[in-house]
């Protein structure tokens, strides 16, 4: 095994504790390879990265220290530090830790047995929070998902269906696909690096058991990232992978959350909407949504149904947890509005693989 840290220009104690720890790993057996600069500020993001490299052999008891970067250029995205972290690395197998969080000492063994068993899948896991009432729904979807969801969901404001600092992959399959985007402050690398793992056909796998400690702090990277940038790359993503198959759909949702999806998408994919829906009487009793900013002429003028008028398939875009989720709905919309609970008239017909949730 070998642990691969860059050091991204860090001004704390971190270089301190890195080096009490190569004297533990390095007793251990387990080869350190360190990387970094001192510049005034960082290349990527506000933490280093350490990265446990899963090899085959065990034997190897050196501890390397890489050079400094005499010349770390301009500022770039959290997404460097990663790739640095894997470029100076060895090891067959890639198992992702963020500098401010902790795994348990079975997470290598247990996820590098699921990545065997599947070579072009990102292996993730459950998660215990810290501190432990923090970000609440969204620790209860990432460890809750049922293992179809892990690829349905994939559209939900909350990104990657595995956290990132939970990924582990083969170094094959990460080459594949990667790098990490290493675009200015703000990208979402994370997120664009799951779209393409998708994109060349990548699984989705978790272990479900908690093997991270996944710490949360207001400056933590994932801050610098606009929910704008979010939107955009996820609408994106919709276009490319779902409407594409479909030459007509419903928008579920005549409110502010459905009207920004529509004014969102591209002219082609406007054109398939052919209703918004709603439960929302007095959304319902306006007839339709007219596009005033659209260029065209005359505007366009999309008919605002009751739902239990609409047809599928369905765009769901309700502001439940500020997401998008694909398929199987009806539990989601009845938690949301009392009014629909213990009714079975009022809840809608499902129907599956027809309809996604973008909210």
């Amino acid at each position: 095994m070998e642990l691969s840290v860059f050091n991204d220009a860090s001004k704390d104690k971190s270089m301190t504790i890195i080096e009490k720890w190569k004297v533990k790993l390095e007793d251990s057996g387990i080869l350190v390879v360190i990387g970094g600069h001192d510049s005034p500020s960082p290349r990527g993001g506000p933490s280093s990265c350490a990265m446990w490299d899963a090899t085959s052999t065990w034997s190897d008891e050196r501890c390397h220290v890489r050079a400094q970067d005499p010349n770390p250029g301009p500022p770039q995205q959290i997404g460097y530090s990663k790739n640095q972290a894997i470029a100076q690395s060895s090891g067959s197998y890639l198992c992702f830790l963020d500098s401010d969080d902790a795994m348990m000492p079975q997470r290598v063994r247990l996820q590098h047995e699921a990545a065997v068993r599947h070579p072009t899948s990102i292996i993730g896991c459950q998660v215990r929070r810290e501190p432990p009432n923090s970000t609440e729904r969204y620790t209860r979807w990432i460890n809750q998902l049922a293992s179809d969801q892990l690829l349905t969901q994939v559209f939900t404001s909350h990104g990657p269906t595995v956290v990132m600092p939970t990924w582990f992959c083969s170094r094959e399959w990460f080459s594949h696909v990667g790098p990490f985007d290493e675009g200015g402050q703000g990208v979402p690398e994370d997120l664009l690096f799951f779209y393409s793992h998708l994109r060349k056909g990548g699984g989705v796998v978790r272990v479900d058991q908690s093997l991270l400690i996944y710490r949360y702090h207001p400056k933590a990277a994932t801050h610098s990232v606009l929910e704008t940038t979010i939107w955009t790359h996820r609408v994106r993503f919709l276009e490319e992978r779902a409407l594409p198959h479909w030459a007509a759909f419903t928008i579920w949702n005549a409110g502010r959350q459905g009207r920004r999806l529509y004014r969102s998408l591209m002219a082609e994919s406007r054109r398939k909407v052919v209703a918004f829906c709603d439960v929302d009487e007095n959304k319902i009793k306006k007839g339709f949504y007219s596009y005033e900013d659209s260029e065209e002429r005359p505007k366009p003028r999309v008919p605002i149904l009751h739902f239990r008028a609409a047809r599928p398939p369905f765009v769901i875009c309700v502001k439940l947890a500020a997401r998008f989720v694909v398929a199987g709905y009806t539990q989601q919309i009845t938690d949301m509005d009392p009014r629909w609970q213990n009714s079975e008239e009022n809840k809608p017909h499902r129907h599956p693989c027809r309809s996604l949730t973008l909210s």
